[in-house]
């Protein structure tokens, strides 16, 4: 089952749900489980999990049938509330947003990471020849980014600003920023001629957008955060977690099985990102993308607590982590992860 929300929809399923729960005292039983994604490549190992049925394959290994509910959500905000309210079990979205919903329900629902979804470069671009580094940004200028001021790549913006500018300046940019969607900003950025002349992008996006040769890249996330880094993670209640250690289970070993379906063969993964997100991408593009050795669809978290420390240093974080691994449930541990 495939479902599609809309902001005002999702909140206001949530709140039913959350009124449920106050009836029902319980989440989902065990065998079922109710995963959100948002759009795009970032998203390509649920895709594969998704399209290969690999919860109920490793579900079926534990004698345990599972019923896999999908949908599709847009913006972090949205997720959150949802997950919080009951009405999701797991959702994705970027590395800040997750960090801010682990410090904001620390000693509470507990919410941590499951897994990683691979790391990839987001891109700063613009189609100002007069722009070549952050310092060449004014008040002219405007940036578009998902979500304004809170986002990942508001957040990277923000690391990054700290970095050049002080701590004290850490939001410089964010009264340039433009709170815009991906496919509109890559438009606007594309078609020039609006106040929207800068984009902190991510693929497929970027990619289309530098095609074009009045459009240059100004910084890469991998700059501001040393290398190769997590983008987007996927994440859970502790309730969720404990109540449902064979689901769960089920499920992480299904993204472990994904990433190396697509390590094998990137040129099938390409294929299957398109038919399953009924994509109109060109097959070349999605395959360069796939193929691009910037990027690593893995499970094991990259270079995250980089944000948990300068977010924390910020203060935009009020709990600080010892390490990667306060914020990640203890299946990820076993990985290599940073």
């Amino acid at each position: 089952m495939s479902l599609s929300f809309n902001r005002p929809a999702l909140t206001a399923l949530a709140a039913t749900f959350a009124l449920g729960s106050l009836f029902s005292g319980a989440a989902h039983a065990e065998g079922k489980i109710s995963i959100a994604q948002q759009f795009g490549i970032g998203y390509l190992i649920l895709d594969v999990v998704r399209d290969q049925k690999l919860i109920e394959k490793h579900g079926q290994q534990q004698g345990l049938a599972i019923e896999v509910n999908w949908n599709s959500v847009s913006g972090a905000t949205a997720m959150n509330e949802a997950l919080l309210a009951g009405a999701l079990d797991v959702v994705s979205a970027g590395v800040p947003p997750m960090l801010t919903v682990w410090d904001r329900t620390k000693g509470k629902q507990n919410v941590k990471a499951i897994a990683a979804l691979g790391s990839m470069p987001n891109y700063l671009l613009t189609n100002n020849p007069r722009i070549k580094t952050l310092k060449d940004f004014t008040d002219k200028d405007r940036i578009a980014v998902p979500a304004a001021g809170v986002g990942f790549q508001s957040r990277t913006l923000q690391i990054e600003t700290a970095k050049q500018f002080g701590n004290d300046q850490f939001k410089k940019f964010d009264t340039i920023s433009v709170s815009l969607a991906h496919p509109d900003a890559t438009a606007a950025l594309l078609a020039g001629g609006s106040e929207i002349n800068s984009h902190f992008s991510s693929p497929p996006f970027q990619y289309q957008a530098l095609e074009n040769p009045s459009v240059h890249k100004v910084l890469s996330s991998y700059d501001v955060l040393g290398g190769q880094a997590t983008f987007n993670v996927l994440y859970t209640t502790q309730k969720f977690h404990d109540n449902n250690p064979k689901t769960y289970k089920a499920f992480y070993d299904a993204l472990a099985e994904a990433e190396q379906i697509i390590k094998a063969d990137k040129p099938a993964a390409a294929q299957t990102y398109i038919r399953v997100e009924q994509s109109k991408l060109p097959l070349a593009l999605v395959e360069k993308i796939v193929a691009d050795p910037e990027i690593d669809f893995t499970v094991t978290p990259q270079r995250t607590f980089i944000y948990a420390e300068k977010l924390h240093e910020l203060g935009v974080l009020k709990n600080k982590a010892a390490s990667w691994k306060d914020y990640f449930f203890e299946e990820a541990h076993g990985t290599p992860g940073s």
